[in-house]
């Protein structure tokens, strides 16, 4: 299980150094993709395989289902960590999160999500939580 927040910074070429306490557990190599609220998941090869086997589930002859597929698979890239312990973020992937310089790393149970550190702040701010909370209470998980 991923946990923990870390701030880093990405290069100019899009390296990334990956915090050690998430690299033991993702691995040599995983995958990065577009995440949802603006922000890139990161999953350890077993959890993106389940993933996957979720998405080939969906049916076909349903758009919303072939547009999220196509969402996650399309922007979806291996990723290799280098010696120092850094991954290339794709191009793509650092436009669609808006990610120049500073980031924050978080784990989020099955996954790892890396935000630009702006867009971040813009959304955990967690003023909100009493309501939130309420809300996951009705959808079983009470505290």
């Amino acid at each position: 299980m991923f946990m923990g927040e870390y701030n880093h910074t990405i290069d100019a070429k899009g390296r990334l150094i990956v915090p050690s306490k998430f690299r033991e557990a993702l691995g040599d190599t995983f995958v990065v993709t577009k995440g949802l609220d603006g922000c890139l998941f990161v999953y350890d090869n077993k959890e993106w395989n389940a993933f996957e086997e979720k998405l080939k589930s969906l049916p076909l002859t349903n758009k919303e289902a072939r547009q999220f597929a196509r969402f996650f698979l399309a922007g979806a890239a291996e990723v290799e960590v280098d010696k120092q312990g850094r991954i290339l973020v794709p191009n793509i992937l650092r436009e669609f999160a808006q990610i120049s310089k500073d980031v924050v790393l978080i784990g989020v149970a099955s996954r790892i999500e890396i935000w630009s550190r702006e867009r971040f702040e813009g959304i955990a701010s967690f003023e909100d939580m009493d309501e939130i909370a309420e809300h996951m209470a009705e959808l079983g998980l009470g505290i």
